[in-house]
C-alpha cells in the first residue's frame, strides 16, 4: 500500500475514533469523562465534558472530510491532545477509575498513549513534512 494511502486510512481511522469519542462524551460515557476532569479546572466539569465532546466531533469530522487544510487540522488535533492530557494525568494522580482503568498500572500505561495520538494526528495529516519537501 502506498504511503499516502496508509496516511489517509490512518487519518480517517483517527477521525472516526475522535467523532465516536465526542458522541460518547455527550451520551453513554458522560459520567466516565466527568471523572477525568481535573478538579482544579476553573470550568464546570459537565460544561468541560460537553465542550470537549463537541470539539472531538468537530475534529473527527474535519480529519475525515477536510482535505485541503489537513495539515492545519492535524496540528490543531495534536494541540487538542496536548490540552486534554492533564485530564489523563489527573486520573492517574487521583486514582480515578474510569474507562476500565481501575489500577495505577493501567492508568500509568494510558499516559504513554497520548504522545502516540499526538504523533498519529501529525503524521496522518502530513503536518510533520516541511513545506518544500
Amino acid at each position: 500500500m502506498h504511503t499516502s494511502k496508509i496516511r489517509s486510512v490512518a487519518r480517517i481511522v483517527l477521525g472516526a475514533f475522535l467523532a465516536f469519542a465526542g458522541v460518547s462524551h455527550l451520551t453513554f460515557n458522560r459520567s466516565e469523562f466527568l471523572a477525568q476532569v481535573p478538579k482544579w479546572l476553573p470550568v464546570h466539569p459537565d460544561l468541560t465534558v460537553v465542550l470537549s465532546g463537541i470539539v472531538e466531533i468537530s475534529l473527527g469530522l474535519a480529519l475525515i472530510f477536510i482535505v485541503k487544510n489537513r495539515k492545519w487540522v492535524g496540528i490543531i488535533t495534536a494541540v487538542f491532545f496536548v490540552l486534554i492530557f492533564p485530564g489523563n494525568i489527573s486520573q492517574y494522580i487521583n486514582k480515578v477509575d474510569a474507562f476500565g482503568l481501575n489500577t495505577d498500572k493501567a492508568r500509568l500505561i494510558r499516559l504513554f498513549f497520548q504522545p502516540v495520538l499526538i504523533l498519529w494526528a501529525l503524521w496522518s495529516t502530513n503536518a510533520l513534512k516541511k513545506k518544500n519537501q
